[in-house]
């Protein structure tokens, strides 16, 4: 198949995803917002009955502290509960193995994820391989594979960038072969999303920026994808009013709580809305630089989306001037052109503001054939993206990305 016939073909399969979508339930989780709001979550799952549960979370997390609420908490209910706490940056198949070990010993009835977006993702996946009884969660890859009952799971985030609390996807790095993919299903949305923005306070600088640029390549993605819908489209644009209100702020002082609240809602939004509208040809690049080199995913995202915003050309003018006009950045009389323009330089401003390079030198261009094809693969025939890139313009712009 010729590469204009498989476009034909690309665009036929995501008309059919975005009909199906309509019919599926896309009802959110239950919506806890508020500092302090953990200290209410034992009594929410005492009200559901469960007696045991499993902690996936991080070793940094667990030695915070941040856990330690909820541990006083949960044993206040007489609820047990059992930690892993060996989730790794980019959550591996071993991980989701290893987790899954412990669940299984003990008996639990639900799964909290509690860290960044590692150990929610690490959650997921924990309960995709318990629910379908198969270590191997890599058959499940793509759309809509798992369609098992899973164990309930209930979502902590730590971090403002991910939304995954939101989202019906979980992203597994395959040890083996050093590559990441996504697994999509309406049963991996969480039960419960906790948005607790003192549990960011502590936040570093550095983690603060990656993370706000990870929820800002959501919004993007999701925006000038085909798929998107009207609510969807109303979640980017209230999210992108949230982070250009508040990203630097959160940025520069950490403790600015209502700054890393409305940023934890944003990335929540964000979630939601690409949980619907897909990501795009950015993450599929991003992700597997993130499985093979020092950078965090929120890092690649940020370097990545400039240079794709650019490739898109005319094509998402329209798109990325609305998202200027949200972002408070445009002027009376400017072209869409001319906002569009001015949205991609305000990435760039950011990214240079907030110490985000404009390149990633660490790319090695031996490993360039695995990961083009492994972007490739991603990104089509799902990705409603704007513009299908052929494998010869993922190289292209992974040169680019290398280069600057």
């Amino acid at each position: 198949m010729n590469f204009e016939w498989f476009k034909k073909y690309a665009r036929t399969y995501q008309k059919g995803m975005k009909q199906l979508s309509k019919v599926l339930d896309w009802t959110p989780p239950l919506l806890l917002r508020g500092e302090g709001i953990l200290n209410i979550l034992p009594n929410a799952l005492k009200a559901r009955n469960y007696k045991k549960v499993l902690i996936i979370t991080d070793e940094g997390v667990r030695k915070a502290g941040l856990l330690d609420s909820l541990l006083d908490g949960l044993d206040s209910q007489s609820i047990e509960c059992f930690i892993y706490d060996e989730t790794v940056p980019n959550p591996t198949d071993e991980n989701i193995v290893e987790a899954a070990a412990i669940y299984n010993k003990n008996r639990c009835e639900a799964i909290i994820g509690f860290g960044g977006g590692s150990s929610l993702d690490c959650a997921k996946g924990t309960a995709a391989i318990i629910g379908t009884g198969s270590r191997n969660i890599k058959k499940y890859q793509g759309l809509m594979k798992i369609r098992k009952k899973l164990p309930p799971i209930i979502a902590v985030p730590t971090t403002a960038g991910t939304g995954s609390e939101g989202t019906i996807a979980t992203v597994i790095t395959d040890s083996k072969n050093q590559m990441k993919y996504t697994v999509s299903d309406m049963v991996l949305l969480p039960e419960i999303a906790v948005l607790d923005a003192s549990l960011t306070a502590g936040l570093t600088a550095k983690i603060t920026a990656h993370t706000g640029m990870d929820t800002l390549s959501h919004i993007v993605e999701s925006y000038t994808n085909l798929n998107n819908t009207a609510e969807t489209r109303n979640m980017s644009e209230k999210a992108i009013e949230l982070i250009y209100q508040n990203l630097r702020k959160a940025h520069h002082n950490g403790g600015d709580i209502t700054a890393r609240d409305n940023m934890q809602y944003a990335a929540y939004l964000a979630g939601r809305a690409f949980t619907r509208g897909y990501v795009g040809n950015i993450h599929a690049m991003a992700h597997q630089i993130g499985a093979k080199y020092p950078v965090t995913h929120g890092e690649a995202n940020a370097i990545i989306m400039p240079y794709v915003l650019e490739a898109y050309g005319e094509t998402v003018y329209d798109d990325l001037a609305r998202l200027a006009d949200y972002a408070g950045i445009t002027e009376t009389g400017d072209t869409d052109e001319r906002k569009a323009r001015k949205f991609v330089q305000s990435i760039r401003d950011l990214n240079e503001e907030m110490d985000i390079g404009d390149r990633i030198p660490e790319i090695e261009e031996a490993d360039l054939d695995e990961m083009v094809e492994y972007s490739y693969d991603e990104a089509n025939p799902a990705y409603p993206v704007p513009v299908i890139f052929s494998k010869k313009k993922f190289r292209e712009m992974y040169l680019k990305v290398k280069d600057g």
